[in-house]
This record gives structure tokens, sequence and C-alpha cells, in this order.
């Protein structure tokens, strides 16, 4: 008897949430955000490799499947080089590769990614870059913080300056 209770108490119910599922999902199980080391990222890095240097997961799409967000760049033997940051999807088929589906920030911009989270559907990221070619490549000078939501179909970007200096 003893032990039949002891088994009792380690069996609880799920937690409640409060939320309805959607129709046809209840019994559905959750799914995974895709691998970012496992996607194929269409960066040029001339034939270095290439880098994920952080990932941040979450629905940005509201489509009840988690999308995986990479901040990736060239690994070159010195310096630092800029960030890419993709979002990724899983396809259902099964065994498929993830596939980007959009570039929020693009190597171009030349500017390194520090921080990347995903919350209620919104992308963050602080970035740091150089206010002009004078300022020397070891010491960035500008600080932004970068968010992006899906909105309309395609992700819209909010981006706050702060103040020239070094960071």
């Amino acid at each position: 008897m003893a032990a039949v209770i002891a088994g009792a108490g380690l069996l609880q119910p799920d937690r409640a949430t409060g939320a309805t599922p959607a129709p046809g999902t209840a019994h559905r199980p959750q799914a995974t955000a895709p691998d970012a080391h496992a996607a194929t990222y269409p960066l040029d890095c001339k034939g270095a490799p290439q880098t994920v240097t952080d990932t941040a997961q979450g629905d940005l799409d509201g489509d009840g499947r988690p999308e995986t967000v990479a901040a990736v760049r060239c690994a070159a033997g010195s310096g630092t080089p800029p960030h890419t940051i993709y979002v990724l999807t899983q396809d259902s088929t099964p065994g498929a590769p993830p596939r980007v589906v959009a570039t929020l920030l693009d190597a171009a911009l030349r500017r390194t990614a520090t921080t990347l989270t995903v919350s209620d559907g919104t992308v963050t990221a602080e970035l740091l870059g150089y206010s002009s070619p004078s300022v020397p490549r070891y010491s960035p000078d500008v600080k932004q913080l970068a968010k992006w939501r899906w909105t309309a179909g395609k992700f819209r970007q909010e981006l706050t300056d702060s103040t020239a200096g070094r960071v």
C-alpha cells in the first residue's frame, strides 16, 4: 500500500496553463526548435568555415512551432568578423535539415551581436559597431539594441542607438 501511495505522488497531471489547445493539437507531440548547427547558411566566408556563436528559440510567427534564431559569422584566424542573424524553421518532413527563412542582420552592416534572445515572439540582439572607418576595429564605439517582430507576413525591425563612445 505504501508503494502505491508513493508511486501516486510521483504521477501528477500536467500543470494547468489555462490555455485551450488548438483543434487537432491536443495529442500532438511538442515541436522542437531547429538545430542551428545542422543548417546551411548563405554566408560567403571565402573558404573559411562558418561559426554559430549564439542561438535563441521561440515561436516567432504564431504557428505553434518554434523557430531558431542563429548568430553566424565567418571563423577568422584573428579579429572579430561581423555577424549575420538568421531565422531557421524545421520542415515537417522527417530528416529534413533546418532551412533559413529570413535574414535579420546582414554581415555587410558590420555589426557584432553580443546577446541574442527571443521573448514573446520578439527577437532582441545587442549589437556593437563603429561610427566611422577611423575608429579602431578593436574598439567599437556604437551600441545598438535591435528588435525584430513578425508582422503582416515579414519581420519588422526596431533599432535603438546609444550615444557614440567607447563600449
